[in-house]
């Protein structure tokens, strides 16, 4: 739908109805908002970028917007991997950057959150009193709370202690016609009405602006037991995970392959084996006495399944050593070259097959596929690698970018498991889902968003 321009007045309009300084439409500055991490070439030139620091301000720029017809494409940190907070041209993006103001209260243990608060802030905040906040992407350092509920983010915790969805018990909400709406609340039970709050987690802001979540807080997991297994090829190491989640629930299983390890000893060496074809990178914080037993039950399964070498440590510290390589993993890959990331997900007892058909696709397609996973919930990062400048590379690696979706759906599983499907991905999105699903997600869109301006292009 073509749409006209507003001019410069009525963009005054909108700064006057906004808090001091919170409209940029220098050149430079919308620039500097077009892109999320993914950097993606096709991502639009805003018309101006709404920095904002209240609810109020997202209600007034959601109604600007929907009175003069402007796409609205909101924004945390800009931190996503799917080309969700891509810009659009002529778009206002709406980012939530300012929006930080944080609350923990230890009685309903729950945390009162902003969208522009960052996941690691929550963390520290939660641990002075003795909490946790468990959803753990790799970016936590650097992600916000609101990218991360519109993406329904996980992380390394995932396989034992669940997603964003899992934790989030209210949200704030701005519609598209700038009305607030609060949902839900410091409640762990309420089934009263829909579940409406789990419909728009997870939406990527096509169906409303998240002003404020309230999220459920956990008491604080205990150091955990690490054991780092390495194993002659990836297929070996799969079937091991799903041999260790038939027995117990590991607080974390990771994978990395052969060319992600090689590629995090390149970036920064931490001594790992690089002549392993893959690593397993496993913790347990069972309570007391089942921390050492849950470690030494995985080992024994590693060695059953061909294990080249087991290494397991008690010392938190030791253990953080190696997580640190896994979160650094696709910073690792990037400097390899241009990259394509995918964020498949299949159901555990698939994951063999997943990860012996995408090696297959790379040697087709002649690209480079390093695969990092949250192996324990099936959920793999494979990165689809190509020299910049090379047509012919970026279009075979554009093929198997298809492809490796394409494989994930035909095993039962998912285009993406946590960074969401944004603008990069959002043409498999019917493969998975099929046209009823579809019709029915069009459906709820239009109902909310009638006019269409809420995140275009993102997702579906």
């Amino acid at each position: 739908m073509s749409r006209a321009a507003p001019d410069l007045p009525a963009l005054g309009d909108l700064a006057e109805s906004l808090s001091p300084g919170a409209l940029l439409t220098e050149p430079d500055s919308l620039a500097a908002y077009r892109f999320d991490y993914t950097a993606d070439a096709g991502a639009g030139m805003p018309l101006a970028v709404v920095r904002a620091g209240s609810a109020e301000d997202v209600q007034a720029t959601v109604r600007w917007a929907g009175a003069h017809g402007t796409p609205v494409v909101p924004r945390g940190a800009g931190s996503g991997l799917s080309g969700g907070a891509n810009a659009v041209d002529g778009c206002i993006v709406l980012s939530l950057e300012r929006m930080r103001a944080l609350e923990i209260d230890p009685t309903t243990r729950t945390a009162v959150v902003e969208p522009g608060a960052l996941n690691a802030e929550v963390k520290r905040a939660a641990a002075q009193h003795g909490l946790w906040y468990p959803p753990d992407p790799s970016s936590f350092e650097i992600c916000s709370i609101g990218g991360n509920v519109a993406t329904n983010a996980g992380g390394l915790c995932c396989v034992k202690y669940g997603v964003t969805m899992d934790y989030v018990l209210g949200l704030d909400v701005v519609l598209a016609d700038g009305t607030l709406v609060r949902l839900g609340g410091q409640r762990v039970k309420d089934s009263a009405g829909l579940s409406l709050v789990k419909l728009f987690v997870g939406s990527e802001g096509t169906l409303g602006i998240v002003t404020r979540a309230t999220l459920r807080l956990v008491p604080a997991q205990t150091p955990p037991a690490t054991l780092v297994a390495t194993f002659d090829d990836v297929e070996a190491a799969a079937r091991v995970v799903v041999a260790i989640g038939n027995r117990m629930r590991a607080s974390m299983m990771e994978l990395m392959d052969q060319a992600s390890i090689n590629a995090v000893e390149d970036h920064r060496s931490m001594g790992l084996d690089r002549t392993a074809g893959a690593m397993l990178l496993a913790q347990s914080d069972a309570p007391g006495g089942a921390r050492g037993e849950e470690i030494a039950e995985m080992e024994r399964v590693c060695s059953a399944g061909g294990a080249r070498e087991c290494f397991t440590t008690t010392d938190a510290e030791e253990g953080e050593m190696f997580v640190a390589a896994r979160r650094s993993a696709i910073i690792a890959i990037e400097r390899r070259g241009a990259i394509m990331l995918e964020d498949v997900g299949v159901p555990v007892p698939r994951l063999p097959e997943l990860l012996t058909g995408i090696a297959a696709i790379a040697r087709h397609r002649e690209v480079e596929i390093p695969v990092v996973a949250h192996a324990g919930d099936g959920n793999t990062h494979p990165v689809v690698v190509h020299p910049p400048g090379d047509p012919d590379a970026k279009a075979r690696a554009a093929q198997a970018f298809s492809e490796v979706m394409s494989l994930a759906i035909s095993l039962g599983g998912t285009i993406t498991g946590e960074h969401g499907v944004g603008r990069l991905k959002r043409a498999a999105l019917p493969e998975q889902l099929g046209p009823d699903v579809m019709a029915l997600t069009h459906r709820i869109k239009n109902a909310l968003d009638p006019q269409g301006i809420l995140n275009p292009g993102a997702a579906f």
